[in-house]
């Protein structure tokens, strides 16, 4: 029987997961997922998270009570750094630690560490040792590698196409299903893909050619955030459902290349030493400059250290520029649903009103 893996669909679940899940798979072993975030998950989390902690820290503890039960080990990976010379918040380096102190009772912990500040060549080394807990062949050891960082190329290359990563991992395991017949080790993670809309591309909008067309253009919003907290539903309280409901396309700054996100963060007279900030705000940049969207929607989490300086940053630019309408929203776990639509749509109403105004004006000018 395959020792089965736990991974918390929280926190690096939205950037990392295919890397994992074919890791694991690839050495017999079976990933299970936790269920997506709901009340019950949140306040089991709040339960045990220290006080300090950030809304994402505390659902990852209620994911994490969830599998405790359920699998051989958690994966709780340790991470540090993702890419050279830029860090991780601190409170997710700690994070198996907190873990391990305040949650009783839990499987026996997969703690890897992610130090990519300088090169990944102990980060392998750490991956084979992991891997030797599922088997002692080094050959399958090198292929399980190999082929997570196959499977994370492919995302990556989904994501750059204009998904957004809960549509790209519901296309990668719907794939997987389709075209594997035994889909051992990877069954619970297809399962628990959510139905995800139709998949929303970027779409720039010339102003210029409106000319006499009757109805202004669709709106595309930028949203920006963690994804860990925009892509859950339950926290970011469906932001971008309901924003598709109300007849917007999504986009986010995870779909863009990494050479736009570097220069829209190289603005800024300091290098920004987040990796995650780096991202927010070089997407943030992007949106301004590019004009691509018709609308800028930055949602932060409160207690959250990073998300405090990087958003005083995107709203001191977004006054600054003043062309492109921008609103910030902040969520935390009393936050209700109810207030996060209402703000929605009065952004949204906001911008179609004055795309109309604009719309008027062009029509009675070309007579």
């Amino acid at each position: 029987m395959a020792l089965r893996v736990g991974i918390p669909r929280a926190l690096f679940y939205y950037y990392y997961y295919p890397q994992w899940e074919t890791f694991f798979r690839e050495l017999g072993a079976e990933t299970v997922l936790s269920s997506p975030t709901h009340k019950g998950i949140i306040e089991a989390g709040v339960r045990l998270a220290v006080d300090e902690a950030c809304l994402p820290v505390k659902v990852f503890y209620g994911h994490v009570i969830e599998l405790s039960s359920q699998v051989d080990y958690l994966f709780l990976p340790r991470l540090v750094s993702v890419e050279h010379k830029s860090y991780i918040c601190p409170k997710f380096m700690g994070l198996p630690d907190m873990i391990k102190s305040n949650i009783p009772g839990l499987p026996q912990i997969i703690d890897l560490c992610v130090d990519l500040s300088r090169d990944d060549r102990q980060y392998l080394r750490d991956l084979h040792r992991v891997g030797r807990i599922f088997t002692r062949n080094p050959w399958k050891i090198k292929k399980a590698i190999k082929e997570s960082l196959r499977s994370m190329e492919h995302y990556r290359g989904l994501l750059s196409q204009g998904q957004l990563p809960a549509e790209a991992l519901e296309n990668i395991y719907k794939c997987s299903a389709k075209n594997s017949k035994d889909t051992k080790g990877s069954k619970s993670a297809i399962n628990a893909i959510d139905t995800i809309d139709t998949i929303n591309t970027i779409e720039t909008i010339d102003r210029n050619k409106i000319g006499n067309i009757a109805e202004p253009a669709p709106l595309t919003i930028g949203l920006l955030g963690h994804g860990y907290t925009i892509y859950d539903e339950y926290i970011s309280r469906q932001t971008i459902s309901k924003l598709r409901e109300m007849g917007v396309k999504v986009v986010t700054q995870d779909i863009l290349s990494k050479d736009a996100i570097e220069e829209g963060a190289g603005q800024l007279p300091k290098r920004m030493f987040w990796s995650l900030g780096k991202q927010i705000l070089g997407g943030a940049f992007h949106f301004f400059d590019k004009r691509n969207v018709d609308g800028v929607v930055h949602l932060a989490c409160f207690g959250c250290g990073p998300d405090s300086l990087i958003a005083e940053l995107v709203e001191i630019e977004a006054h600054r520029r003043k062309d492109l309408p921008f609103m910030m929203l902040t969520v935390d776990e009393h936050t209700g649903e109810a207030g996060i639509i209402t703000r929605l749509e009065a952004f949204i109403d906001m911008i179609r009103r004055q795309q109309k105004l604009e719309l008027a004006e062009t029509q009675r000018k070309t007579g």
